[in-house]
C-alpha cells in the first residue's frame, strides 16, 4: 500500500495508541469511521452518476487497456503508410494559396511567390526569425 509491511503497521498503530492515549481514541475511531462512510458514499455517487449519464448498455471491456498489445498498434501504424493527397483532392478539400510576403516574410531579402498549399501540410515559416 505506503511501502508498509503488516509489522510496521502494527507497530505504527500501537505507537499511535500510545501518543493518542485511551481517552480520546474513540472520538478519532469515530471521526475515522465518517471518513470511510464519507468516501465509500462519493464512490457510490459517482458510480450512479456515470451510470445516470452514460447508461448500462456500455460495453467497458473494450475499453479495458489490458486488452491492447502495443507491439500489434506500432506494428498496424507502421505497415499502411498514409496516402498522399493528389492536387485535385487538395482543391476539393480546400486548399488555401499564401503568399509568405504578405505573411511578412521573405527569403533572404527577396520575396517569395505565393503558392498553394495541401490540406494538412505545414505552413511556411522563416527560419532567421526565430
Amino acid at each position: 500500500m505506503f511501502g508498509i509491511n503488516g509489522g510496521e503497521l502494527l507497530v505504527l498503530i500501537l505507537i499511535a495508541i500510545v501518543v493518542i492515549g485511551p481517552e480520546r481514541m474513540p472520538e478519532y475511531a469515530q471521526q475515522l469511521r465518517q471518513w470511510i462512510v464519507r468516501g465509500r458514499d462519493m464512490v457510490n455517487e459517482g458510480k450512479d452518476q456515470i451510470k445516470s449519464e452514460v447508461g448500462d448498455d456500455v460495453d467497458w471491456t473494450q475499453y479495458d487497456p489490458r486488452q491492447y498489445d502495443p507491439r500489434r498498434i506500432v506494428r498496424e501504424a507502421l505497415s499502411e503508410p498514409s496516402p498522399a493527397p493528389s492536387a485535385a483532392s487538395a482543391k476539393a478539400a480546400g486548399a488555401t494559396t499564401v503568399t509568405t510576403a504578405s505573411a511578412g516574410l521573405s527569403d533572404t531579402g527577396r520575396q517569395r511567390e505565393s503558392g498553394t498549399l495541401a490540406a494538412g501540410s505545414p505552413s511556411p515559416f522563416d527560419d532567421e526569425a526565430t
